[in-house]
C-alpha cells in the first residue's frame, strides 16, 4: 500500500494559496466537474518582468488533486514565465515527495492548467501540437496531445501507465485501442530519435578523436576499444503483448519489429517488472564481456521506472569514452526492450 509523504498530507490538510485571486491576469482551466476532476489556476504576472507574483487555485477532486494544485502554486510563485513553463508534472510530484501511479493524473492536470494559464496571459488560444488532434477519451475529455505529452515526458510504456497519468481509458474503455496505437507510435518515435542522437554523438566523438590525436594513436585506440553499438548480444524472445479483449495492435505489414520507421513491439504490455529486470540484466551481462577485455566493467545497480542505474568500474572510471559506453549500453537496452530507457551511471553504494 502506498504511503503518502508528509508533504502530501501538509498540502492536503493545509493547502497553500487556495481561493479566488482578484486581479488575476492569467487563468488556466482544465477538467470538468462531470469528469470528477477540475482545476482553475489563477496567476498575477508582472507584465514587464513576466514574473509570477501571486498564484491561487480552485480544484475539485481527491486529496492528491488538492495537494498537487497547492504544490503547483508554491512552485510557480517568484518564477519567470519561461521558468514556470518548464515545470513538468514530474516536478509537481517530486515536490510532494511522490504520488502513487494511479494519482499521477493529478500532477498532469496541474501541468496542463499551468500551460493553459501561460497561453491565456500571452493572449493565445491554447492549441494542440497538431491541428487535427482528435479527442481520444470522451469520458474525461482527453485528446491525443495530452496523451502523447504524458508518454514522452514520463517515459510511459503501457496503457495502464497512460491511464494513471491522464485518466484516459478509465471510463467506458472504448478508447483503449486508440491509446495503444498512440503508445506504439510515440515510443517508436522516441526510440528512433534516441538512436539518431547516439549515432550523432558517436560520429562527433570519432571525428574529434581523429583530428586531435596522432593517427597511430587513434588506430591503436580503435583497435583496442569496445564498440557496444555493434557488439553481439544473445537474442531473447520478445515477450508477448497482452491486449484487452476486442482490442488489436496493428503494426504496418512487413515492418521490422525494431525498425525505427515502424512501431516498436509493446514489450512492457505483458512483461512483468521481474522479466523486464531480468532482460536488462542479461543484456548488460553480455556487454560486460567486451568491457572486461579493456579492463573495465559495468554492473546493474537498480531499475527505477525507465531509469537504469549502473556502476562503471575499472578502466571505465574516469575514461573519456565513458559517455560513449553508457550511450552504447542505453541503445542496446532500448533495442531489447522496445521502449526508451535512460542509463545513469552511479556509485556502487547508491542503493
Amino acid at each position: 500500500m502506498w504511503e503518502y509523504s508528509d508533504k502530501v498530507m501538509e498540502h492536503f490538510f493545509d493547502p497553500k494559496n487556495a481561493g479566488v485571486l482578484d486581479g488575476a491576469n492569467a487563468i488556466g482551466e482544465v477538467g470538468a466537474l462531470s469528469c470528477g476532476d477540475a482545476l482553475k489556476l489563477m496567476l498575477h504576472i508582472d507584465r514587464v518582468t513576466e514574473i509570477v507574483l501571486e498564484a491561487k487555485f480552485q480544484t475539485y477532486g481527491c486529496g492528491s488533486a488538492i495537494a498537487s494544485s497547492s504544490a503547483l502554486t508554491e512552485l510557480v510563485i517568484g518564477k519567470t514565465l519561461e521558468q514556470a513553463g518548464a515545470i513538468s508534472n514530474r516536478d509537481i510530484a517530486d515536490f510532494l515527495g511522490g504520488l502513487p501511479p494511479e494519482k499521477m493524473h493529478c500532477a498532469v492536470m496541474g501541468h496542463e492548467a499551468l500551460q493553459a494559464a501561460i497561453a491565456n496571459f500571452r493572449g493565445e488560444t491554447r492549441r494542440p501540437m497538431r491541428e487535427d488532434a482528435p479527442l481520444v477519451c470522451k469520458c474525461h475529455g482527453i485528446d491525443a496531445v495530452v496523451i502523447e505529452r504524458a508518454i514522452r515526458d514520463n517515459g510511459l510504456s503501457t496503457v495502464e501507465q497512460v491511464s494513471a497519468h491522464t485518466k484516459a481509458g478509465t471510463g467506458c474503455t472504448t478508447c483503449y485501442e486508440q491509446i495503444e496505437d498512440i503508445l506504439l507510435r510515440v515510443t517508436s518515435e522516441v526510440a528512433a530519435a534516441t538512436a539518431v542522437a547516439v549515432e550523432a554523438a558517436e560520429s562527433a566523438r570519432a571525428e574529434k578523436a581523429a583530428t586531435s590525436a596522432p593517427r597511430a594513436e587513434v588506430a591503436a585506440s580503435r583497435a583496442g576499444s569496445v564498440n557496444l553499438f555493434t557488439a553481439p548480444v544473445r537474442s531473447a524472445p520478445a515477450p508477448a503483448a497482452t491486449v484487452r479483449p476486442g482490442a488489436s495492435v496493428r503494426p504496418p505489414a512487413g515492418a521490422s519489429p525494431l525498425s525505427p520507421a515502424s512501431p516498436l513491439p509493446p514489450p512492457s504490455a505483458g512483461m512483468t517488472n521481474l522479466k523486464k529486470i531480468r532482460l536488462i540484466e542479461e543484456t548488460i551481462e553480455d556487454l560486460r564481456v567486451y568491457l572486461r577485455k579493456d579492463g573495465g566493467d559495468c554492473e546493474l545497480i537498480d531499475v527505477d521506472g525507465s531509469n537504469v542505474l549502473v556502476s562503471l568500474t575499472g578502466a571505465c572510471v574516469g575514461c573519456q569514452m565513458a559517455s560513449v559506453t553508457v550511450s552504447g549500453i542505453q541503445e542496446r537496452l532500448i533495442a531489447k526492450l522496445g521502449v526508451p530507457v535512460r542509463v545513469i551511471p552511479v556509485g556502487r553504494n547508491a542503493h
